[in-house]
């Protein structure tokens, strides 16, 4: 496995790893792995790079250690930042995470810890959710500071869980665990696996969504849809549909999709 990280003159708060056609992110600033500007500057230019780079089927975001995904915003530099520095900050944020959003590659978060405030939001920003049973609690606590989730949160856990039980969250600033967000479809999957084990089962669940087994341009073509289509009329997502598809059919992962049906065999997907 090769590793590097993303060229910046400050400390490395983002490490960029791949291995077998997945990138795996990992928020690096301990002990919390709070994110700052220049966190979210490193992240931008990751997600940039595992977007553009073609040997990247799958992109996995998680936080260093075995305690903490990530829990939010840096605290001391928000109270020394001026607010039109925080306007701003928020506004990088967001672009970075629809940036991530909008790239046509499936993201996971791997929950390793605590996930929590800003940490939550980046999870939601992502297709997949897995945690590590009993890895620690998860939630949006924004009003105890006297303020909202402003990384997407409001609009993000509304539409996973719907709006009263996000209202709900959010007005009473509640954690959770792992199983209670499973409950509520916020998290995808839970791994029965000690924290040690953890990164070994999340490379098995990524390369499940990767060639040669899984058509990872159809499932980059899902993403586009969903994440497109939600936002448009119905007759207008039905053409993005139809559009997306018809670059399918005219790529060799459908015909050998198509043939391994007829012949009985497992597909050898090329991505």
């Amino acid at each position: 496995m090769s590793q590097s990280s993303p060229q910046t003159s400050g400390p490395t708060l983002v490490t960029y790893a791949y291995a077998d056609g997945i990138a795996t992110l990992t928020l690096h600033n301990p002990p919390a792995n709070a994110y700052s500007y220049e966190m979210f500057r490193q992240l931008d230019d990751a997600v940039l790079r595992a977007r553009m780079d073609t040997s990247v089927h799958v992109i996995v975001i998680t936080g260093h250690g075995e305690k903490v995904f990530c829990a939010g915003a840096d605290i001391a530099m928000l109270r020394a930042a001026t607010p039109e520095f925080k306007y701003y900050f928020c506004l990088h944020a967001n672009e970075t995470l629809l940036r991530l959003e909008h790239t046509p590659k499936l993201v996971i978060a791997a929950i390793n810890g605590h996930c929590v405030g800003g940490g939550l939001e980046i999870a939601m920003a992502c297709d997949l959710r897995i945690a590590r049973r009993n890895a620690g609690k998860l939630g949006l606590p924004e009003v105890a500071l006297g303020v909202l989730p402003g990384t997407g949160g409001t609009q993000r856990l509304s539409r996973l869980v719907g709006r009263a039980k996000a209202m709900e969250l959010m007005v009473k600033g509640s954690t959770f665990t792992c199983e209670a967000a499973r409950d509520m479809g916020l998290i995808t999957d839970i791994c029965d696996v000690s924290a040690a084990d953890f990164p070994a089962a999340v490379t098995a669940y990524a390369r499940d969504y990767c060639p040669p087994g899984k058509a990872a341009g159809a499932v980059g073509h899902i993403k586009r849809a969903v994440q497109t289509g939600s936002d448009l009329s119905m007759e207008a997502g039905l053409a993005l549909e139809r559009e997306l598809q018809q670059r399918l059919f005219a790529a060799p992962d459908a015909k050998e999709g198509l043939a391994a049906y007829t012949e009985k065999r497992a597909p050898q997907f090329r991505g």
